[in-house]
């Protein structure tokens, strides 16, 4: 009995379709398990070092914002550019952020400060990859090595998964992956996620 694709175009059409949904949207699956946490303050600095993608100072800093607003930071976060040695929309040699967020950790036995009441929030399972296009995540490579060495420490994490096969210069569609279970922010009723309440 013969299994599988019977023309030569059809696996390769397969596989195409396999990466594209792959490389749709950022993956996250939800663990229904509740978990009290409480809201911390930590500070963020950051200055990507690579050779295979080159930012701009606007655009480093609109990506770390979606990055960290993916692995669970409140919504009121505050990250500005920094080393913008040629300005920006130019790609810059050292471009960085630095700022502030909010970010929930569990709490545990201990009671929380009368100023920080807890909040309902789950884990859930993030990976860290750009919208759209495999060849941009690949081209993130260094980026995404950086994130998980600088940012991810910041954040209360479990089933942290990395591998990477980052070759300065050189593209490997799926050669980096980085995911890792986050505490997110159950949602209010008639607020977004992250949002503080009042």
């Amino acid at each position: 009995m013969k299994i599988g694709p019977s023309h030569p175009c059809a696996s390769r059409a397969a596989v195409l379709a396999l990466l594209s949904l792959a490389y749709a949207a950022p993956a996250v699956c939800a663990d229904e398990s509740g978990v009290q946490a409480i809201w911390k303050e930590k500070k963020v600095t950051f200055t990507y070092m690579g050779f295979t993608a080159k930012y701009s100072c606007d655009g480093l800093r609109d990506r770390m914002k979606e990055v960290l607003l993916q692995l669970g930071a409140r919504s009121d976060l505050k990250v500005y550019a920094r080393g913008c040695s040629n300005g920006f929309g130019r790609p810059t040699p050292f471009p960085g952020v630095s700022g502030t967020i909010n970010v929930l950790e569990p709490l545990g036995d201990s009671a929380p400060a009368p100023d920080a009441p807890p909040v309902a929030a789950h884990w859930s399972n993030v990976e860290i990859r750009p919208k759209g296009d495999p060849l941009k995540a690949a081209g993130e490579c260094e980026l995404t090595e950086q994130i998980k060495e600088s940012i991810l420490p910041l954040f209360s994490t479990r089933n942290v998964v990395y591998s990477s096969t980052c070759v300065p210069n050189q593209l490997q569609v799926g050669g980096t992956k980085l995911s890792a279970d986050v505490l997110i922010a159950d949602p209010q009723p008639g607020k977004p996620p992250g949002v503080k309440p009042r």
